[in-house]
């Protein structure tokens, strides 16, 4: 796992009305106080990648769907420099992914459906100042690939 990187398996609890799911709980052990809760949509086949944050620390989840979540560490002092994580994240696996400033990170959805993630990020969206930083979704020096892998 990339150093910083944290996750909390999300428990669904069903009943006959639907079904209801905690998303971030401030007395687990990975909770960090969000400074704004949003969500965001993708369509089947899109991928939303690359970003990371010099400040933020950015807990998502998917709630609608199914994503391919994959971070990649560019973080030069960490020890997991280099290093790639990829999670799939939705109704199918209700997960928490905590995501340390510094770590690229981006999503595709998977599911044949439109996914919705929410993100409960450390810090307030700057529109003067964003702390989004980019790179291409099939920028070279990321070593992933987005397409599906036959193992």
């Amino acid at each position: 796992m990339i150093h910083g990187v944290k996750t909390t398996k999300l428990r669904l609890v069903p009943d006959e009305r639907g079904r209801l799911m905690e998303i971030l709980r401030k007395d687990w052990e990975l909770f960090l106080p969000p400074a704004q809760i949003y969500m965001t949509t993708n369509y089947p086949g899109v991928v939303k990648a690359w970003h990371y944050h010099k400040k933020q620390t950015d807990q998502m989840t998917c709630v609608k769907g199914m994503v391919k979540v994959a971070l990649y560490d560019g973080r030069e002092d960490s020890p997991t420099y280099g290093e790639v994580n990829e999670f799939f994240v939705g109704e199918h696996n209700p997960l928490l992914i905590q995501i340390p400033a510094g770590v690229y990170h981006g999503w595709k959805c998977i599911s044949e459906s439109e996914s919705v993630v929410v993100n409960c990020p450390t810090e307030l969206y700057s529109y003067e100042h964003p702390d989004e930083h980019r790179a291409e979704w099939d920028d070279p020096r990321i070593p992933y690939n987005w397409e599906i892998q036959y193992k």
